[in-house]
This record gives C-alpha cells, sequence and structure tokens, in this order.
C-alpha cells in the first residue's frame, strides 16, 4: 500500500511510485512540473512529463540503463499536487554531482551502497526544480516527497537518497527538513541587458575581447556556414549525423553513450520547439554541431560533436552562437554544461549547483555532514578566485576598443 502522509488540516496525501509514466496524466504532472508553461515556455523543458517520456519510450532508462523508474506522485483529494523523477540507481554514472567516493568507503565499511534513490533528470546537469508542485502546494507537497521517499528508501533497506541539481530555495528548504545540503559549481553567461555580442564584447578586458575576436574569426574559416535551427527547421535526418557527433563525445568522455539513437527521435516528435540546433556545414554536409534546450529564462547547453576538427569550432558552436541567441531572444542566461574551467575566458563564471542527500546509516550521514561543510568553504573560496580571474573589465578606465 502507498503511504498516507496528512497535510496540516489533516487531509490525507498519498504518495505513489510509478514503474513508468503510463500511469500518470501528462496534463497532471505538467501541471505540476511547468505550472509557468500556460503562459509560454517551461523553465527548463527536463522536467516536463514529454521529455522524461522520451527518456522512457526511447529505453535510454529503464531495465539495464542503471535508472530505473519509481516517478513518485502526491496526490490529495484525488488531484496530484506535487510529483518528482525519482529513480532507483545501480550506479553513479549519468549524475555529474559525483558520489563514487561516499560509494567506495560505504562499501568499505561492509554496507550496500547501491541500489540507491535518486531525485534528478537522468544525463542532464542542469538546475531546475526537482520537488515539483502544483502552485499553493509548495511547502506540503515538498515535504511529502521528500517523506515519501525517504519512506520508500527506509523499507527496502537503501543506503541513501539524493536530489541532484535542485533549486537553491529546495536545497535551503530541505536542509531545514533534516536532508544535507551540498554545493557544487558550475560556469554560466548571465546577460546585462546586453543589445548585442558587440555590446557583451565591451563588457571585458581589452585582451580578452580580442581573444575571443580572434577564436570567432578562426572558427567561421573553417570554409563553409553556420546555421541555427530551431522547431520545424530541424529535420528529422538532422538526427543521423548529429547522432555520429553524439557518438563520438560519449565515447571519448563517459565509453558509451547515455542516450539511445531512437531518443533524439523522440525529441523532434515532442521537443523540437524547445531544442536550438546549431550546425556548422561544410559542402552540403554537417561537420559539427551542439545541441541546445531553451526555456523561458535560459538556453541548456547539452551536446557537442564534430567528424572533422576545426580550430575554434567548439568555442564558436557552443559557447559564442548560444550567447548570441540568448541575446537575440532575451534570455537570462547560458548553462553550459558540467565542467570546464576554460569557460572562463569566454564570459562564463562559476555560479554554485546544489544536491540535497539522505543516509539510513546515521554515522555515515554524520561523516558526511563534516564533509561537506568543508567541501562548501572550498567551493565558496574557489568561486570567489575563480570570478576575480573573470575576463570583465575590473575598472571604466581600461582601454576599450
Amino acid at each position: 500500500m502507498p503511504p498516507k502522509l496528512n497535510d496540516m488540516d489533516d487531509t490525507p496525501i498519498e504518495i505513489t511510485a510509478h514503474p513508468d509514466l503510463s500511469g500518470i496524466n501528462p496534463a497532471e504532472w505538467d501541471a505540476c512540473a511547468c505550472p509557468e508553461a500556460a503562459d509560454g515556455r517551461a523553465y527548463d523543458p527536463f522536467t516536463t512529463y514529454r521529455f522524461l517520456r522520451a527518456l522512457e519510450d526511447s529505453q535510454s532508462v529503464g531495465p539495464g540503463s542503471g535508472w530505473q523508474p519509481r516517478y513518485l506522485t502526491a496526490a490529495k483529494d484525488a488531484q496530484l499536487i506535487a510529483v518528482a523523477p525519482l529513480y532507483a540507481k545501480g550506479h553513479s554514472q549519468g549524475e555529474y554531482i559525483f558520489d563514487h567516493n561516499w560509494a567506495h568507503a560505504y562499501e568499505n565499511a561492509g554496507g550496500r551502497y547501491y541500489p540507491k534513490l535518486q531525485i534528478a533528470v537522468p544525463f542532464t546537469p542542469a538546475t531546475g526544480r526537482r520537488f515539483l508542485t502544483r502552485p499553493g502546494f509548495e511547502a506540503v507537497g515538498m515535504s511529502a516527497i521528500i517523506q515519501g521517499a525517504i519512506q520508500i528508501a527506509a523499507d527496502n533497506e537503501l543506503s541513501s537518497l539524493h536530489a541532484t541539481f535542485c533549486t537553491e530555495a529546495e536545497a535551503l528548504a530541505g536542509e531545514e527538513m533534516g536532508l544535507l545540503r551540498r554545493t557544487g559549481q558550475q560556469f554560466h553567461w548571465e546577460n546585462d541587458d546586453y543589445a548585442d555580442f558587440d555590446a557583451f564584447l565591451r563588457s571585458l578586458s581589452s585582451r580578452k575581447r580580442k581573444n575571443i575576436r580572434k577564436e570567432r574569426r578562426q572558427a567561421q574559416d573553417f570554409g563553409g556556414e553556420i546555421v541555427s535551427l530551431t522547431g520545424d527547421q530541424i529535420q528529422p535526418e538532422h538526427w543521423d549525423i548529429f547522432w555520429r557527433f553524439y557518438q563520438d563525445t560519449g565515447s571519448r568522455k563517459w565509453g558509451t553513450p547515455y542516450l539511445s539513437r531512437q531518443f533524439f527521435d523522440q525529441a523532434h516528435e515532442y521537443l523540437r520547439d524547445e531544442m536550438l540546433l546549431v550546425l556548422a556545414i561544410n559542402n552540403g554536409q554537417p561537420i559539427a554541431g551542439a545541441l541546445n534546450f531553451i526555456g523561458c529564462e535560459t538556453l541548456f547547453g547539452r551536446y557537442w560533436g564534430c567528424t572533422e576538427h576545426h580550430p575554434c569550432l567548439h568555442f564558436e558552436l557552443c559557447y559564442y552562437q548560444a550567447i548570441n541567441f540568448a541575446i537575440e531572444h532575451g534570455l537570462a542566461r547560458v548553462e553550459a554544461g558540467a565542467q570546464g574551467e576554460h569557460k572562463l575566458a569566454r564570459g562564463y563564471l562559476p555560479t554554485p549547483v546544489y544536491s540535497l542527500h539522505w543516509f539510513s546509516d546515521p554515522g555515515f550521514r554524520d561523516a558526511v555532514a563534516k564533509y561537506l561543510r568543508a567541501e562548501r568553504d572550498a567551493i565558496d573560496h574557489e568561486i570567489e578566485v575563480l570570478t576575480s580571474y573573470g575576463p570583465f573589465r575590473k575598472t571604466d578606465r581600461e582601454e576599450q576598443q
């Protein structure tokens, strides 16, 4: 039987774990996941029913993937008030907030770390809401999801529960509820109401400005053209070549690609209005490409690959074209994915990212809590130092060009 909780007015809240999305009404899920989309785009597409369904239908998650869906729903008076993309994990791959050392320590002490529970969007290091609540049910909905997930972990004698790339507000609220808060960092570009790309360049130091102009010239001299495609401009055949790009990058970074070929067909059918595909085309054939997803405020850079290597083409397609698109479409920021201090010189500054963690073993929890306090101090210092080395002008008196 699914657990039942009571909210402040003593109305029972029923928590259910679903092995797939087929038993959840899409409109009900999205009323919790992206209520803002009623007036336009979702904040991000990654927790929408259609994105998660594309992962599931393409078998990118499910049996054999190490990501077994256990989608959580919280219902009150027969209405969903909160949902969460919960997975039983058999490894720590595709998460980008790394806990491999925790797993080794747990197992060296005689415990079994896997399977664990993970509230996350698979293979997607992008910040967004993870405790997805219908408007008006934010506090009770998040509490119900956390209590339900912990109860499932306890009932099944699982080691831990993790919620990765949650918002700062969720991280602070989760900490108040007894979870451990972790801070990491990524590199994000922020739009300071720039009129165009040249206005962005004028905000940089002279040396960094010259370097970016040089890189863009080098990239655009590869012998072909660069095109940016969205919506119906993206054709089904584009995914055949992009799959080659993705496989090449995936095999070098992760060993095997996380997403299946079918995912891109599913995304084309249901998500192409929320995608920006930037291609470098030479002699009529794409030779490199970058895939982004479009939110209501943010452009999320996700995948890159190529079949020909040309100087600075990666920087142009992944970073500069993304900045240009964000400026032209009034987006507040570009999130360029995990890792990469090379992004700093290109206008992407270090930004904190957050996760929440719960452990069944009290002793292990205390050890991780101590580690996280020290790690947060180190991350805060690193962000401060890296920001000081950013490319932006330090004073208005610096030479402009």
